[in-house]
C-alpha cells in the first residue's frame, strides 16, 4: 500500500510539474522568443556552461586524488605485487592523459565553435593519416599493456614445481573459509564434496593415504619470502579468494581445482610497524573511540581496538552474508611457522578423536 500511495504522489508530482511549465510559458510576454531552435544567445550561454563544467571536472578530479589517495593499498607484500602495482598505475597514467587531453578539446572546440547565425558548419569526409594515427596508438599502448601483463599473469599462475613450494588449499563455503597444509610428503590427499560426513567437514578421502597426514585450520599461516601453491575448491557456490594486500586473486569454482602461487615478503609485524600501517590504525582507533563512546551512551558494548592483520575475503557476492566471509592471514618467520604447524592435528589423528 506504501509503495502505491508513493507511486500516485510521483505521478501528481509530474503533472504538477508539467501544468507550472505550461503556466511559465503562458506568462511570458508577447516578445518572448517561443522558437524551440536554438539561437545566438542560446549557444553562447552553453559554449560557458561547457567551459565550467570542464572545470568543474578538473577541480573534481583534482580534488579526489587529494582526498582519497591515502585510500591506496599499502605496499605489495607478495613478490609479484610490484609488477602488479607498476601495471595498474602505468593504466592510470595513460587513462589519466587521454582523459584530460580529450575532455580539454571536447569542451574547448564547443565553447570556439559555438554555433552563429551565418556560419556553415565544414564537412570533414575522412582522413586516411589522422585515422592511421589514432588506431596505431592505441593499439601499440593496449599490446604493451597486454604483454606486460601476460608475464606478470605467467608468474603468478605458472608455478615452478622444482621450488618445492609450500601445498595449501584454500576450502570456501557459504561463509567461510578453511585452509588444508600437505602434511609431510607435500601432497593433498583426495576430496570431493561427496565424502562430507561428520567430522569430515572438508570432504577428504579417508582412504587416501596422502591425505592421513593434511592439516587443516581455520587461520592461514605463511612462512615468509617461501613460494606457496595455493589450491583452491568449493563447496557450494561460486567464491573469490581475494588476497588484497599480495595482489592476487582467484575464482573458486565448485566441482574443480583452481591455482595460483606467490611468495610473502613482508610479515605481519613489518606491516604493522610500516608507517603506512601505524597511521591508518591510529586514525581508525580514533573513530572507534568515538563510536564507542556513543554505543557506551546507549548501554551497548564498545568497539575493541583495531590491529592490522591480512586476511581473505570473497569477491563474490556469495549469499546473504557474503560481506563477512574472511579468513585471517598470518605471515612469519620459517622458525615460528614450523613451530605452530608442528601443533596442529593431522586429519587421521582428528578423525581418530
Amino acid at each position: 500500500m506504501t509503495v502505491f500511495l508513493v507511486i500516485i504522489a510521483l505521478a501528481l508530482l509530474a503533472v504538477t510539474g508539467w501544468q507550472l511549465s505550461k503556466i511559465f510559458e503562458l506568462s511570458k510576454g508577447p516578445g518572448a522568443d517561443s522558437t524551440q531552435i536554438a539561437n545566438d544567445n542560446d549557444n553562447r550561454k552553453q559554449a560557458r556552461y561547457m567551459l565550467w563544467f570542464m572545470i568543474f571536472i578538473y577541480v573534481g578530479m583534482a580534488y579526489s586524488f587529494w582526498k582519497w589517495s591515502k585510500l591506496y593499498l599499502p605496499e605489495a607484500a607478495s613478490d609479484h605485487g610490484s609488477q602488479v602495482d607498476t601495471l595498474m598505475f602505468i593504466s592510470i597514467a595513460i587513462i589519466m592523459i587521454v582523459q584530460v587531453l580529450t575532455q580539454a578539446l571536447l569542451h574547448w572546440f564547443a565553447y570556439k565553435y559555438q554555433g552563429k547565425k551565418g556560419n556553415k558548419a565544414l564537412f570533414f569526409a575522412d582522413n586516411d593519416k589522422l585515422e592511421f594515427i589514432w588506431t596505431i596508438i592505441p593499439v601499440i599502448t593496449l599490446a604493451g599493456l597486454i604483454i606486460y601483463g601476460l608475464f606478470t599473469w605467467s608468474d603468478i599462475m605458472n608455478i615452478d614445481e622444482d621450488s618445492d613450494p609450500i601445498v595449501i588449499e584454500i576450502y570456501a563455503k557459504q561463509f567461510s573459509w578453511q585452509a588444508r597444509y600437505a602434511g609431510e610428503d607435500n601432497t593433498l590427499g583426495k576430496a570431493n564434496v561427496r565424502f562430507i560426513e561428520g567430522r569430515n567437514n572438508v570432504g577428504l578421502d579417508e582412504s587416501d593415504p596422502y591425505g592421513e597426514d593434511d592439516k587443516i585450520t581455520t587461520v592461514l599461516h605463511l612462512p615468509v619470502n617461501k613460494p606457496v601453491l595455493f589450491k583452491f575448491r568449493s563447496q557450494d557456490v561460486l567464491h573469490s579468494a581475494y588476497f588484497p594486500h599480495f595482489r592476487a586473486q582467484m575464482n573458486v569454482v565448485p566441482g574443480m581445482v583452481t591455482q595460483f602461487g606467490f611468495s610473502p615478503t613482508i610479515t605481519t609485524e613489518e606491516m604493522r610497524d610500516s608507517e603506512y600501517m601505524v597511521d591508518k590504525v591510529q586514525t581508525i582507533n580514533e573513530i572507534r573511540k568515538d563510536n564507542s563512546e556513543k554505543l557506551r551512551a546507549e548501554g551497548e558494548m564498545p568497539l575493541d581496538p583495531y590491529e592490522f592483520d591480512y586476511f581473505i575475503a570473497c569477491n563474490k557476492i556469495c549469499g546473504e552474508a557474503h560481506y563477512n566471509m574472511q579468513m585471517k592471514i598470518i605471515v612469519e618467520t620459517e622458525e615460528e611457522y614450523n613451530a605452530w604447524l608442528s601443533e596442529q592435528s593431522t586429519f587421521g589423528e582428528f578423525m581418530d578423536n
